[in-house]
């Protein structure tokens, strides 16, 4: 029971993730992307700056260990010396004293000389810790980058997509079939075509009927009473344009003078 229970809520989980991947906006998805990718890279560098904190401190108790060794390896030369220097004057006291002082010393730089090897070998191992977080941190910091870098491609990318698609949606309406709330280009471009041929042959039959004769006629009047009028508005304003049909006349009586004459001389 408890596994069909499982498999059943795995099924489920895998359902729902999938149809929110599928309806989620890819840019929103972008950019959580990249704020986690921000996110780990700033807690990288927390704990890479840890690991230095930890080592620059390792190295400031190393200093100190050393200057401690210093002096204590100082104190104790001086008990040996004033230790031997009483054993000189025949002191036995303070023989006794400055050398259970020298040893007393002596006791002392031993543990503080293992402490500066022990912080030594610390030190060491932790500036290798540290050397590996630097490497870590400039590695994931050139990795962020080009992540950055690569978001502004998707987005291109994205934005491509989506004016594809609504270029896609438009010449989809377009060719749609009839049944559609609004009318489809090819039905608009099929009613004009045929208002387009029904007044052309309305028209063509309107020419050759009586009626279109006489409008011809009275048409090719207007237009000779209108040429007239306009000779006789060059002629009042002085214009030589009407003397052209003037002058056929004579030609055509001279060329007609002329056979008679012959005619005559024949005679």
């Amino acid at each position: 029971m408890i596994k069909l229970f499982r498999r059943t809520w795995a099924y489920l989980v895998a359902l729902f993730t999938g149809k929110f991947n599928e309806r989620a906006d890819p840019k929103v998805q972008l950019e959580q992307a990249i704020m986690e990718a921000q996110e780990q890279h700033r807690k990288l560098k927390e704990n890479a700056a840890n690991v230095i904190a930890n080592q620059k401190q390792t190295d400031m108790r190393l200093t100190r260990a050393m200057e401690q060794m210093e002096k204590v390896q100082k104190s104790a030369r001086q008990a040996v010396l004033m230790a031997e220097d009483a054993s000189k004057k025949g002191d036995t006291k303070k023989v006794g004293e400055y050398t259970a002082a020298a040893e007393s010393f002596a006791n002392r730089l031993i543990a503080v000389e293992q402490e500066v090897e022990d912080l030594k070998a610390l030190s060491l191992q932790q500036a290798q810790s540290a050397d590996q977080a630097k490497a870590a941190v400039q590695q994931n910091s050139t990795a962020l980058q080009k992540k950055l870098a690569e978001r502004q491609k998707l987005l291109s990318q994205l934005d491509q997509a989506k004016m594809q698609e609504q270029m896609n949606t438009a010449m989809a309406s377009l060719s749609e079939t009839v049944g559609q709330e609004a009318p489809t280009f090819d039905e608009v471009r099929e009613k004009i075509e045929g208002r387009v041929a029904k007044a052309k042959g309305v028209q063509e039959l309107q020419g050759e009927s009586v009626e279109g004769r006489m409008l011809e006629i009275e048409q090719a009047a207007l237009n000779t009473e209108a040429q007239a009028r306009l000779s006789q508005i060059r002629s009042e304003l002085g214009l030589d344009v009407a003397e052209a049909p003037a002058e056929e006349t004579p030609q055509v009586a001279e060329a007609t003078a002329e056979p008679a004459a012959g005619t005559e001389a024949g005679a």
